[in-house]
């Protein structure tokens, strides 16, 4: 099983959202997983966010994927992963929120080996929360917090989304490695300032978390999980 960070060109964003496509455009027969670096900004759009795609100004590159959920700023800041499954996987069968429990709690074991405090969001935690903590900003993934999701002590440090189809399952992800720049994706959009400042507050990138943080490594323990979990195969590099 193998499974490797690529070097990407075109642009990063660019090719995840191609080779997301492309694990649904035929039936998934075994596992397979990427995990993704950004060298430049790019922000992914939910399918149903064609408004803001409207109403982006141009000094970003916008792309929409398949999957719903809100906006989200891909960079450097950020470890992006994807993971198709056959749609009898025993992962996937578990309904729509079931299914990401094993995936969110994966992204928390790498951070936690890591020394970030990080914990899987599981429903009757987020249940007990105020309605304003867990949608603080609508349109943005980051803004809100859905079953599963990950949290450095009370603040979002990594999301997640699917698409589920007859012949396959994508669930999607990204762990803030470092704070994004919340301020570029709003203004590129056409959104308010002071939802960039609600972003910064409720999110954080794991540098932030702990001194030293190493990402690399962070990267490497979470293909080893996401490996050992979908063994016997991923795709291959």
């Amino acid at each position: 099983m193998t499974a490797s960070l690529p070097s990407l060109t075109p642009p990063e964003a660019v090719r995840e959202q191609l080779w997301n496509e492309q694990q649904l455009a035929q039936p998934v027969a075994v596992p397979g997983f990427r995990l993704w670096r950004y060298r430049e900004p790019a922000i992914v759009l939910g399918c149903s966010q064609r408004r803001l795609l409207a109403q982006a100004d141009g000094s970003v590159p916008v792309l929409l994927r398949q999957s719903g959920g809100g906006a989200v700023l891909t960079g450097p800041w950020m470890l992006g992963l994807s993971v198709a499954l056959p749609p009898d996987h025993p992962l996937a069968c578990q309904g729509l929120v079931a299914s990401y429990r094993w995936l969110g709690e994966a992204m928390a074991q790498a951070l936690q080996q890591g020394g970030v405090d990080a914990q899987a969001l599981a429903p009757e935690v987020l249940r007990a929360m105020p309605a304003e903590r867990r949608t603080a900003v609508a349109w943005a993934c980051f803004g809100g917090l859905s079953p599963w999701e990950v949290l450095a002590g009370v603040r979002k440090i990594a999301g997640l989304a699917q698409v589920r189809r007859a012949h396959g399952v994508l669930l999607v992800g990204g762990v803030l490695l470092q704070p994004s720049p919340w301020q570029l994706m709003c203004e590129a959009l056409g959104c308010a300032a002071a939802d960039a400042q609600v972003l910064a507050a409720t999110t954080i990138g794991a540098g932030e978390a702990i001194a030293h943080f190493d990402a690399h490594a962070c990267a490497s323990r979470l293909e080893q999980v996401l490996a050992a979990t979908l063994e016997p195969q991923a795709c291959p590099p």
